[in-house]
């Protein structure tokens, strides 16, 4: 088991981003959270299978139609034991 926190920049806030990640997270069996930041950039916390955790990275980064990533950052985190995957509100 393997867990990332990702940093999306671009036009991720209004276009559906965050329930398009966690419908590929249910997709992916990840565990996890989605959730807009104040900055207007989108951070992912996920955890899964190396392969499936792979396969959400890479539908992630296209994003959704209406949306544009610019950067998407990745980082190694220790493993939490997270039960499912919620889109959080601020």
């Amino acid at each position: 088991m393997k867990r990332v926190r990702i940093i999306v920049d671009g036009r991720v806030q209004g276009v559906g981003f965050r329930y398009f990640v966690a419908n590929g997270a249910r997709t992916h069996n990840i565990n996890g959270y989605v959730q807009n930041l104040p900055d207007g950039k989108v951070e992912i916390d996920a955890e899964g299978e190396s392969e499936n955790l792979h396969h959400f990275l890479v539908e992630c980064k296209q994003g959704p139609q209406l949306s544009r990533v610019d950067t998407f950052m990745v980082s190694d985190i220790p493993f939490y034991g997270y039960r499912q995957f919620k889109i959080k509100q601020r």
